[in-house]
């Protein structure tokens, strides 16, 4: 059998929309802990590059998390877990603000922290985010 160098990581989950709130809005409800809380889970998230924060992830208790990088309004990312990134990036348009949200790490290989194969999760993780993208729209125009 011939080993090849391929590598086995699943593509990254992407969400998109354009949000009918300014910036600083946006920017307030996806990297501080109160914002984040009214539209994905609990935390205590500082946008601080280096912080380590935990997300109350409810029945899958609680998840380890890092701040690598912060540019204020515009982009904050995260370690999540042992295996993930999300990033959450702002931009500014006419009609509010430009939002994508990128969950990566994925690896067809791996399991999680709970035991499942990353394939299985990330499926359910694709289905789940565009919800979640759907309320934190909900939550930035009231």
């Amino acid at each position: 059998m011939v080993m090849t160098s391929s590598s086995s990581a699943l593509p990254d989950i992407r969400q998109q929309l354009v949000l009918r709130a300014p910036l600083e809005k946006v920017w307030e409800t996806v990297s501080t802990a109160e914002g984040m809380e009214a539209w994905f889970m609990p935390s205590n998230l500082e946008p601080v590059e280096g912080h380590e924060f935990v997300l109350e992830a409810g029945p899958f208790g609680k998840s380890p998390c890092r701040v690598t990088e912060v540019q204020p309004l515009h982009k904050l990312s995260f370690q999540w877990g042992k295996d993930w990134a999300l990033t959450f990036e702002l931009q500014e348009q006419q009609e509010g603000t430009a939002f994508t949200l990128i969950h990566s790490g994925w690896d067809a290989d791996k399991l999680t922290e709970f035991g499942q194969a990353h394939a299985i999760v990330r499926e359910r993780m694709e289905q789940g985010w565009s919800g979640i993208v759907q309320k934190l729209a909900q939550v930035v125009s009231e």
